[in-house]
């Protein structure tokens, strides 16, 4: 790592409370990279030699079995992945690969292993990392099990209006390919439950969604009772 680029990164939350120390000893062996869009980052069962901090872009988080592949989950910035193989030393069970082009910054993971273990405040922050992962697969399981795919699909959409601070219009971060798989959903059935949920306060052209009556798609979707703003962006 730069020494230019220290003074942003010792910023970022994981690090803030560090150790002045500590902290400069994960630097000196660190990565800060950039990577292009579409390129893999590790495989299923790979031994974890880094822990991966997504500081700028877009990273998917998938699996597969046989010749079916589904998304589990949509990294941004800024958090770390997968923090719990990289502290066990446990083959990851998901896969990794940039939407975009990402900046990310990678530790080794024995290294961080035993930070984690030397400093109280990055232990904290470790856990509070540990805890979104935990809570957003809780969600997800819930919202798989509890909601058909049209109310899933309303759902995410008041996520991410949420996220964006209640804006009724946004574009959809990511490709509809991937956003059916993300939902548990074919592109085919994807399109459908777009155009039913026209019925329910949403407009859709291309990528742009206008949310036209939130009351009506919350009536519909029924969003988790509790806050939802630790969805979108997680740690695992």
């Amino acid at each position: 790592m730069r020494a230019a680029e220290k003074p942003e990164i010792a910023a970022l939350p994981i690090f803030a409370e560090m150790e002045t120390e500590q902290r400069e000893r994960i630097f000196a062996n660190a990565f800060l990279q950039v990577f292009p869009p579409a390129l893999k980052l590790f495989d299923v069962g790979q031994k974890p030699d880094f822990l991966h901090i997504l500081v700028d872009g877009l990273v998917e988080l998938y699996t597969s079995n046989g010749d079916r592949t589904t998304t589990m989950a949509i990294m941004r910035p800024v958090r770390s992945f997968i923090l719990a193989a990289a502290y066990t030393d446990q083959p990851y069970l998901m896969s990794a690969r940039t939407l975009s082009a990402s900046r990310i910054l990678m530790i080794p993971s024995a290294l961080i292993r035993e930070a984690i273990d030397n400093d109280r405040a990055l232990m904290q922050a470790a856990m509070k990392e540990l805890s979104f992962g935990f809570r957003y697969f809780v969600r997800a399981l819930t919202d798989m099990k509890l909601r058909q795919s049209v109310e899933r699909l309303g759902n995410y959409l008041l996520v991410e209006s949420d996220e964006r601070g209640g804006a009724f219009q946004f574009d959809i971060p990511i490709e509809k390919r991937t956003l059916a798989s993300l939902l548990g959903m074919t592109p085919e059935n994807l399109s459908r439950a777009f155009s039913a949920l026209g019925s329910h306060g949403v407009n859709i052209e291309g990528s742009v969604v206008q949310i036209v009556d939130r009351g009506k798609l919350v009536a519909f979707a029924k969003p988790d009772a509790f806050p939802t703003n630790d969805i979108a962006s997680l740690g695992l």
